[in-house]
């Protein structure tokens, strides 16, 4: 195979953080040559959840198809591609999962002879919306919201992150998964709510809106307890009223919360990122919420809220050319944070 011609800030970026073996190529963190997406969720889905060594397996049978496919659609199907760097999610996420997708990445950037950048799968999400919108005002309020994280930032600028708060037990999206587990809703519990609260009351039943009155730290775990109460109370309450009711509970505290760190940090933004931002009802509500303050809102499309690898390959140009390359001796952490600032 001839060799490509190598394109200007090209990055192909690699996502297997969970059940999601993904990969892209990126070209200075906002031109989207490729995006392709392999999901585990048929595969889990007879489980009720994630089952972390059935996941690393699969990214393992997956992973060398998908990046093909995914340098095939950008036009890079030659050996070596043309691309300038290869990046990784190194954490947080299953251990087993992101190791496959780092030592890929390591192997790819090894033989390719380019520069290899490890990403905080955190970091990516903030960067789905400069993706979609490259002119965001700065500061900006992120609220960050997927299966195991529920986090509020200030974002001054990419890479400068302030935590204003974070789930002090459960993440919202976790609750969504075990709240549609406990109404046989099946998995993932996010878009199951969802799709039934349409055809319910959310009125119907008043579950408890946790640490209303703490600023910005959250809480779901009290809030999923009352649901599963509730239905032992009244076993024949109807599941869209309960699922209905439980998605405005959740709505309410996130967008309340948000709505305050915009006012308190002067913000000239609101940004949603993660899996739960592909929620219609948080979506809606946080639009409400942005035109009450007169700030914009900018709402990732669906396909950037999940897990995906654009966003990692543009968080890595960005650490890139700002960090320079990681080292090949980085590790994968399971538990790896958000990078504050000082």
């Amino acid at each position: 195979m001839t060799e490509a011609p190598a394109i200007e800030g090209a990055v192909l970026g690699i996502e297997t953080s969970c059940d999601e073996t993904a990969a892209s190529v990126v070209v200075a963190g906002r031109t989207v040559l490729s995006s392709v997406v392999s999901s585990q969720v048929d595969l889990h889905a007879r489980y009720g959840g994630v089952v972390p060594e059935v996941a690393g397996r699969a990214h393992i049978d997956l992973f060398t198809q998908v990046v093909a496919d995914a340098l095939e659609q950008a036009g890079l199907a030659a050996v070596p591609p043309g691309v300038e760097a290869v990046a990784a999610t190194c954490g947080p996420g299953l251990i087993g999962s992101l190791l496959v997708g780092l030592s890929g990445a390591k192997a790819l950037s090894m033989a390719w002879d380019v520069p290899f950048v490890g990403v905080n799968h955190l970091e990516a999400h903030l960067f789905a919306s400069l993706l979609e919108s490259p002119d965001l005002g700065w500061p900006l309020v992120v609220l960050l919201v997927s299966g195991g994280h529920t986090v509020l930032v200030e974002m001054t600028a990419p890479g400068r992150y302030r935590l204003l708060g974070q789930t002090i037990d459960d993440a919202a999206g976790e609750a969504y998964d075990k709240v549609a587990r406990y109404l046989g809703l099946g998995y993932p519990g996010g878009p199951a709510i969802d799709a039934i609260a349409g055809a319910g009351d959310p009125t119907a039943f008043s579950f408890p809106r946790a640490l209303m009155d703490e600023p910005y730290d959250f809480s779901f775990s009290g809030l999923k307890t009352s649901v599963v109460r509730t239905v032992e109370r009244q076993p024949d309450a109807s599941v869209a009223d309960v699922a209905a009711s439980f998605q405005e509970a959740v709505a309410d505290v996130l967008v309340a919360k948000a709505r305050r760190a915009v006012l308190d940090t002067s913000a000239k933004g609101l940004a949603l990122a993660g899996g739960v931002a592909a929620n219609s009802l948080l979506r809606r509500r946080t639009a409400e919420v942005g035109e009450e303050l007169g700030v914009p809102t900018y709402l990732p499309s669906r396909a950037m809220c999940t897990d995906n690898a654009a966003m990692v390959a543009a968080a890595g140009w960005w650490r890139l050319t700002h960090d320079g390359p990681s080292p090949l001796t980085l590790a994968a952490d399971p538990n790896l944070f958000l990078p504050l600032s000082a």
